[in-house]
């Protein structure tokens, strides 16, 4: 039986106080699928995220989530929709007043309010699960700010994916970490789509972000990220694409090797080259 769409977006456009924030955006989204998006500030980055889950209402076009089209959809039954996905907000957007374990239990109790029942327990099976799954059990009762900002973007990495969503949307995970903080969290982003073969899109200002996704893998054996190189399955080999926006507008849709061998000014800008 054939894979049916994560998402699919036929023409989208979004407009904001009569200027484009999206202008006819179609794109298409596979299970296991990873889409790094690109672009400066005020392109449509975040806006394309929103749009997405019906954050955001399209003007024109048609949006497909699921399988079921949320253009008009009502809000209530896009927050039942929305249960069905995992988000990593910029700066990681956890609760102070929270500790650990119940930031991470949050989307559970939204699940639990669409969907009307769960399991006696599931709840902190799930979220101990979660938190070990990017190495911060032991941080269950601690608050935000007893911990750093790493760990902090590891525990919203935790919430997003405490629910197992078929498709997360992270939103600049690595903005404002170091380099090697940076690229063990997009380790873990990578393990999550390996292990669990959800769909990724991933709005980002790093381009070793795209570079870590498009290169390599997860291997669930050893337990750590392995050369592309090494896979033996070409689908996998090719399904991450990045996308560079300008203004509303996908102005670049490819592969890392097309998009480094651009000769289009903007889309170069992207790009990061070895000196």
């Amino acid at each position: 039986m054939a894979e049916e769409p994560i998402l699919e977006i036929e023409n989208v456009s979004v407009r904001f106080s009569g200027a484009w924030a999206l202008k006819n955006i179609s794109l298409k989204l596979m299970p296991g699928e990873t889409r790094i998006v690109l672009g400066e500030a005020g392109s449509g980055k975040t806006t394309l995220l929103k749009a997405m889950v019906g954050l955001v209402e399209a003007d024109e076009g048609r949006i497909r989530l699921f399988g079921k089209d949320v253009t008009d959809m009502s809000e209530h039954d896009l927050l039942a929709l929305r249960s069905c996905a995992g988000f990593l907000f910029q700066e990681g957007g956890l609760f102070d007043s929270l500790t650990v374990g119940e930031n991470v239990e949050y989307p559970l109790l939204n699940q639990l309010s669409s969907e009307g029942h769960r399991e006696s327990g599931s709840g902190d099976e799930k979220v101990h699960e979660a938190l070990r799954f990017v190495e911060l059990d032991s941080s269950f009762d601690k608050f935000p700010a007893e911990i750093s900002g790493g760990m902090r973007r590891r525990v919203g990495i935790a919430r997003a994916i405490v629910t197992e969503p078929p498709l997360v949307l992270y939103d600049s995970p690595t903005a404002g970490l170091d380099p090697i903080t940076a690229n063990t969290i997009m380790a873990l982003v990578a393990k999550e789509r390996d292990v669990r073969n959800s769909a990724s899109m991933i709005v980002t200002y790093r381009y070793q972000d795209g570079e870590i996704m498009s290169d390599f893998q997860y291997d669930s054996e050893n337990q750590l990220l392995v050369g592309m190189d090494e896979c033996k399955d070409e689908r996998k080999r090719r399904r991450t694409k990045f996308i560079v926006m300008k203004s509303g507008e996908i102005v670049f849709f490819g592969s890392k090797d097309e998009l480094e061998k651009s000769d289009d000014a903007y889309v170069k800008k992207f790009v990061r080259h070895e000196e």
